[in-house]
């Protein structure tokens, strides 16, 4: 597919757990920055201050309580409204191209999958933050559970890092993690599904070929 190089295009990174997508996210980035493009890396929850200190408490393994389901939700699309108005609509306005560790998906599928909220309140917020703009593309990565918890687990003791709320969860939540992203992945054309079980070069291939669509 031949677009015009100045129109800004979003793209979206997917995926559970230790599935590689900062790594590839990056790989795409210098791909696209060798062909001459403006291109965004950021991330979700985060991408501008408030939305990093609201990511923090997401995140953040040892509040004083129990944070409750629909806390967590509200506290993404919150995030989220501010890292739309504030980094990613303005970039694609200029012609940038926006490639995003995580969206809205993640949302679907981690808060309504994984914490079994009702998806029709889901995609109430969805509408009210993103007023209809969706990715261009998403890539989800995608890998056994088994790999990518080893992964990231095995990443997490090498860095020191403190173990946040979404990584002691129980097995069974990643396992409706997953049927989120594959039930997700079946229903959204804008998906493509990439093997991340694979050798890290041939997951590279496949996301050039994925983004060779676009340039």
């Amino acid at each position: 597919m031949t677009n015009d190089t100045m129109q800004g295009r979003f793209i979206t990174f997917e995926g559970g757990e230790g599935v590689g997508k900062s790594t590839n996210i990056e790989f795409a980035a210098h791909w696209l920055h060798e062909r001459g493009f403006e291109v965004i890396v950021t991330r979700e929850p985060g991408g501008t201050e408030i939305a990093e200190r609201i990511r923090n408490d997401l995140l953040k393994a040892h509040h004083g309580e129990t944070m409750q389901p629909l806390t967590e939700l509200l506290l993404v699309f919150a995030a989220r409204a501010q890292h739309l108005l504030q980094v990613i609509k303005p970039a694609l306005e200029r012609g940038a191209w926006v490639l995003c560790d995580r969206f809205t998906d993640s949302t679907i599928a981690y808060q309504g999958y994984g914490r079994g909220l009702d998806q029709t309140t889901i995609h109430a917020l969805k509408e009210l933050v993103q007023q209809g703009l969706e990715p261009d593309l998403t890539i989800l990565l995608d890998a056994p559970l088994d790999v990518g918890m080893g992964r990231a687990q095995r990443r997490g003791q090498s860095a020191g890092e403190e173990t946040d709320r979404f990584e002691v969860e129980q097995r069974a939540f990643f396992e409706r993690v997953q049927q989120g992203f594959q039930a997700l992945a079946a229903s959204e054309a804008r998906f493509r599904i990439v093997d991340a079980s694979q050798p890290l070069a041939d997951v590279q291939t496949h996301v050039v070929m994925l983004l060779e669509e676009w340039v």
